[in-house]
């Protein structure tokens, strides 16, 4: 089976693996690549630099592409699919809010302003926000595993100053997807995409999943996908099978009437 080829964007490599299960789900049925940025120690943080290494991989590609990623990695796409709406297909943004600046990163140093705590009791609360309650262990060896990644990996803000990313869509179609628990990007942070959205664009929230419902709920929000680039215009290269096909548009009309059910539209 063979489809139009997709990149999946991650720019905080420690967090691939919780990519893993999704990615693993989309390859069965599409031509998927997988895009890291890895940030050296002696280089500044800028997604900038990001952006550069990612237009030079695409400029590569003769067709335009689908884009997708989660959180950071998500909002990279956004950016990109801004500047280079002509070399994207379509693009699936997972855990992005319509504000880009807010995510996890943002979320964490807000509460080093707030909270009267210790780093390491931030980071703990962080990954049980993120991830849900579990053993203790468990719980540390997250926050251990995020205090790595704002040490050492692409982040948009610091301690001394926080990045302002622009608001707004896209001009390629767009599949909009978050956790119904997230507490980062909450039903009200998701449903201020709606101002954004164009004919055909579309917002999923995935039942029972937060931040990265990508990883838990990967066989779901793979179907969401799927049936998001089948309906994707000008795809004369996707060759799912009739019934696969109106199986995966079946579960993309359920699960977005479901979806405004939960928000009340």
């Amino acid at each position: 089976m063979s489809t139009s080829d997709a990149l999946w964007l991650c720019v905080n490599p420690r967090l691939k693996r919780l990519d893993w299960n999704l990615c693993q789900h989309l390859k069965q049925h599409a031509n998927v690549k997988f895009w890291s940025y890895h940030q050296t120690a002696d280089e500044p943080c800028s997604i900038q630099t990001a952006l550069s290494l990612l237009h030079h991989y695409i400029q590569l590609k003769s067709d335009p592409i689908h884009l997708l990623g989660h959180g950071l990695s998500g909002a990279l796409g956004l950016l990109y699919a801004r500047q280079n709406p002509q070399a994207i297909r379509s693009l699936t943004l997972l855990s992005v809010g319509a504000n880009p600046s807010i995510g996890w990163h943002a979320h964490y140093y807000k509460m080093r302003d707030l909270l009267p705590c210790s780093r390491e009791a931030i980071l703990f609360q962080m990954a049980t926000m993120l991830f849900g309650p579990m053993g203790n262990d468990q719980t540390i060896e997250l926050a251990s595993l995020l205090a790595t990644i704002l040490d050492t990996e692409l982040a948009p803000h610091s301690l001394a100053h926080q990045n302002g990313l622009p608001s707004g869509g896209v001009e390629p179609p767009l599949l909009v997807c978050h956790g119904e628990y997230d507490a980062v990007i909450d039903p009200y942070t998701h449903a201020r995409w709606q101002p954004y959205l164009k004919p055909g664009d579309r917002l999923w929230s995935c039942p029972q999943g937060r931040h990265f419902f990508h990883h838990d709920h990967s066989h779901r929000t793979s179907q969401i996908v799927l049936a998001f680039w089948q309906q994707v215009s000008s795809m004369p290269s996707v060759s799912l099978s009739s019934a696969h096909q109106q199986q995966l548009m079946t579960l993309l009309c359920e699960e977005m009437n479901h979806s405004a059910l939960l928000s009340g539209d």
